[in-house]
């Protein structure tokens, strides 16, 4: 069996995107391997270092989490900042992470011209507390996406440098955890791209059925087909998209045929649509709803949670710090 590894920055609410993206295979992931998920609450610093509420945005994740499925009698679900070894593991690793490899990834890259008045040094070393957060459980297995493909290449090369400079054979080198199958990739509602919360064009999970509607109404369209089995514009093709996934096999087939043959209404469709979604929808924002406000099941929780990943946390940084050197007189 696997140990896998897998964390969310504590900045924002889960989206349709999310879910289908990764989160419900979680929950199959996680009868299949030893699974650790975390809430990055030190990583979400990094982009948000003064947050209005960290501990309502990490109970807002937390919840969801849950709410789509995550079993922490299974799992080992926890708070990034409840494992104190885990900022002293990243302290020993950037002893052996270089400034220019760091400064070269893409992810550094891309936030500094995203926010170049808040260059700090932990956007600097994201990488290295993203590994830390891997390699503490010695995880073999994770689940990546496009964007962080670079930094798991980094977690393999930190570690594989910790072996070759102790002489050791102690971290293995983490592989990209496969679903085993093709992950829908959810657009926007903007027309392009895929769904997300900085782009503004997202459902999000816990959104009430008046949000979905309004937002969904709003989708960009195009002014229609004007000829027999046309191919639709990336707009129509987003919207399709999203219906695939939350809407009726008849219905997603009915509204392509009325597209094929020039009849469709796009206001029928995003009606049909946004009703889709609310269904979809309606358990999981249910389900949240009765977590967020059991503030004393939540803290059982993450209680439990940080009482596991600690054994595991702990065990490795003793063994880390024997093998660097580190002895008592």
């Amino acid at each position: 069996m696997d140990t896998v590894v897998s964390g969310i920055r504590s900045t924002g609410k889960l989206h349709l995107g999310n879910y289908f993206g990764a989160l419900k295979n979680f929950v199959k992931m996680q009868n299949e391997n030893h699974c650790y998920f975390f809430i990055a609450d030190y990583h979400s610093l990094t982009t948000h270092p003064t947050p209005e509420n960290l501990h309502e945005n990490v109970k807002q994740v937390l919840a969801e989490y849950l709410a789509c499925g995550i079993d922490p009698e299974v799992a080992t679900v926890f708070l990034q900042s409840d494992i104190p070894e885990i900022p002293e593991l990243y302290l020993l690793l950037n002893m052996n992470s270089y400034i220019g490899e760091l400064e070269r990834t893409t992810s550094f890259k891309d936030k500094v011209r995203l926010q170049p008045d808040n260059v700090n040094a932990g956007l600097l070393t994201y990488p290295v507390l993203m590994a830390t957060d891997i390699i503490i459980h010695k995880a073999s297995k994770v689940p990546v996406g496009k964007d962080q493909e670079q930094n798991l290449e980094m977690t393999r090369k930190f570690a594989r440098r910790f072996n070759n400079m102790y002489k050791v054979d102690y971290f293995p080198e983490p592989t990209a955890y496969n679903f085993g199958e093709t992950l829908v990739k959810i657009p926007g509602l903007d027309g392009s791209g895929k769904m997300g919360k900085s782009e503004g064009n997202a459902v999000y999970l816990t959104d009430s059925p008046g949000v979905i509607r309004k937002k969904v109404m709003k989708a960009v369209t195009d002014s229609g087909p004007t000829k027999m089995n046309q191919d639709p514009s990336e707009p129509i093709k987003n919207l399709f998209t999203i219906m695939q996934v939350v809407s009726e096999a008849q219905t997603f087939d009915y509204f392509k045929e009325q597209y094929k043959n020039c009849s469709i209404r796009y206001g029928d469709l995003k009606k049909q649509l946004a009703e889709d979604i609310i269904k979809f929808t309606d358990p999981l924002r249910t389900r949240f709803e009765e977590l967020y406000s059991d503030n004393d099941y939540l803290g059982r929780i993450v209680n439990m949670g940080a009482e596991k990943a600690r054994q595991s946390a702990s065990q490795t940084l003793k063994e880390v710090r024997e093998i660097i050197g580190f002895k008592k007189f």
